[in-house]
């Protein structure tokens, strides 16, 4: 049960990361830079493939417990729920825009930046009310078999870009992945007394 809350907090601080990452490309167009928009697509489309694809319908079927459980709580899971369908959509939006740009398609800057922003916003919201609202009451109500119901809602994957060996499709995020937290690590060791 707990490990399963650990699962679903360490995947949300793994998206969260990668939002980051997303949301610094994002900021070039600001600066008048170009945005590395293979990077950004590499992103947009792991968290589609495995957040869209295993995240979120374990998490659906976890809401559907918490409501049984707690009633008071079905105006928020539907506002979640909701959010999971906005993110699809919003993610399968940006991808349409990242390929027209990578295909050399005219498009303008303000319309893929909008269509990150709206990602990035939803995307970010529907962690923040899950780490705040639903893993602390799903931690309280959920037993062993309502977690056991919950790892079936969706097949069992290795992560492909988290896991112990990041597939082709993920090895240069995985690797700046890496870089970076050697680099906050580096960083957290020389400021420390």
């Amino acid at each position: 049960m707990t490990s399963q809350i650990a699962q679903w907090h360490a995947e949300h601080g793994n998206f969260s990361l990668l939002l980051s990452i997303l949301e610094e490309q994002v900021a070039r167009f600001r600066d008048g830079e170009s945005p590395d928009y293979n990077l950004m697509l590499e992103i947009v489309s792991y968290l589609r493939e495995f957040g869209d694809c295993f995240h979120h319908p374990r998490e659906d079927a976890a809401f559907n417990i918490l409501v049984a459980r707690d009633p008071q709580m079905r105006l928020p899971i539907n506002r979640l729920l909701q959010e999971h369908r906005v993110i699809a959509v919003a993610g399968e939006e940006l991808v349409a825009r990242l390929n027209q740009v990578i295909s050399d398609a005219y498009v303008l800057r303000a319309t893929v930046e909008a269509a990150a922003a709206l990602y990035l916003a939803y995307y970010r919201h529907h962690i923040a009310t899950e780490e705040r609202l639903v893993l602390p009451r799903s931690r309280l109500l959920l037993n062993a078999q309502d977690w056991d119901a919950v790892a079936r809602a969706a097949p069992s994957c290795p992560d492909p870009l988290f896991g112990n060996s990041p597939t082709g499709t993920y090895l240069r995020l995985a690797k700046l992945i890496g870089e970076r937290t050697t680099a906050q690590v580096q960083q957290e060791s020389t400021a420390a007394p």
